[in-house]
């Protein structure tokens, strides 16, 4: 494993990831040379990493700025396994404004979640030298919520300053 994924991911809250479409962000944890992210109902979405047999994760350093993109080979958890119940234990810990134990939760993502487990597959594809100056902003999707809406009804006749 590169040093620089396994020292970044030690420090990572959040990462990007891109399973071929648009990056989004999600919160992780970095365990035992692996990182795992829990998606579903009630979690974090993670569009196409259900399916996914790879993906291209980002972090960022403590500057802000990215540090280094890897690519991962994606494989899911499975309930009941030993695995399952080591990480599933540690990452509950971790979920910020969890509904409920540790045990609750983890039977919870059980039921109705994907915990995904990505794993470094091969050298990074960006890291110091070879990140690009760009800054890697995209446009923000298109959404209904950008369309001009009417006026507030006024009860009373406002008049402007002259």
């Amino acid at each position: 494993m590169h040093p620089l994924v396994e020292e970044a991911m030690k420090k990572a809250a959040i990462v990007w990831l891109s399973t071929g479409g648009r990056p989004y962000g999600v919160w992780c944890l970095w365990v035992d040379d692996a990182l795992y992210v829990v998606s579903g109902p009630g979690e974090q979405p993670a569009p196409g990493l259900a399916e996914a047999t790879g993906a291209l994760v980002t972090a960022r350093g403590d500057h802000g700025g990215r540090i280094v993109t890897w690519p991962a080979a994606v494989s899911r958890l499975a309930p009941g396994t030993p695995e399952w119940d080591t990480v599933t234990a540690q990452l509950a810990g971790k979920r910020l404004n969890a509904s409920g134990t540790v045990e609750e939760t983890a039977a919870r993502w059980a039921a109705e979640c994907v915990v995904s487990r990505l794993a470094p597959a091969g050298d990074p594809v960006e890291a110091a030298s070879t990140l690009p100056d760009a800054s890697g902003a995209a446009p923000p999707p298109p959404t209904p919520a950008t369309r001009r809406t009417r006026n507030p009804f006024r009860l009373h006749r406002v008049r402007r300053p002259r």
